[in-house]
């Protein structure tokens, strides 16, 4: 999470025991990609907790910048990408399937993109406000549009499933990126990730309800 490194290990962790109940869960090669899902929010959540460790103790000073790219790697890179795949691999609807490869595509691109700023331009993150404000400037990765290519992979992917937990999701995912957006400002790419528990859960919902049906 965003306000502390106690946060962020303590969620760590409980992502970490729901992502295990999920993959241990999953019957399939497709549900087990989705269980992921929590395992992965684990990783990004202990990665944040070692990033505060650097602000407050110099012995870990020298993590820092790795600690920045690797959170921002699954921010920026991995999520646009993950999140429609997933979907894409449990969805039996032919129409909405292909929605989701688009959805995909458009992923895979501005994955690429911000893979390419990410180890190209100076990333750097600073404690404010009792949050964690990651700066990068990147050519055409602050503007209106590039929150608008970002949803499409994030929120339409998850909307556009058949399935209900999904489509949850993808509900949970937009009212958390407005509630940043509108109360945190510049503080989004850390804040947001605060839902992660709550998605994390409904995912796991989502393969037991999976499960029933096989």
């Amino acid at each position: 999470m965003c306000f502390s490194a106690e946060a962020s290990f303590s969620a760590g962790t409980i992502l970490l025991g729901i992502g295990v109940v999920s993959l241990y869960k999953a019957q399939s090669i497709p549900q087990k990609i989705l269980a992921c899902i929590p395992l992965l929010f684990s990783i990004q959540q202990f990665d944040e907790g070692i990033l505060w460790l650097t602000f407050s103790n110099p012995a870990y000073m020298p993590w820092q910048q790795f600690s920045i790219h690797t959170f921002l790697l699954f921010a920026q890179v991995i999520w646009p990408v993950f999140v429609p795949l997933s979907i894409l691999l449990i969805e039996k609807d032919p129409v909405r399937k292909k929605i989701l490869r688009v959805t995909l595509g458009i992923g895979i691109l501005f994955a690429i993109y911000l893979s390419y700023c990410l180890f190209t331009y100076d990333v750097t993150a600073v404690v404010s406000g009792h949050h964690i404000k990651y700066e990068f400037k990147y050519p055409y990765a602050r503007g209106w549009y590039s929150g608008i290519v970002y949803g499409i992979s994030t929120i339409i992917s998850p909307l556009a499933s058949s399935n209900k937990k999904m489509r949850l999701i993808g509900i949970i995912i937009l009212i958390a990126f407005i509630i940043s957006a509108i109360f945190y400002g510049e503080y989004l790419i850390s804040v947001w990730c605060y839902f992660a528990a709550v998605i994390s859960m409904i995912v796991l919902l989502a393969i037991i309800e999976m499960r029933k049906k096989l």
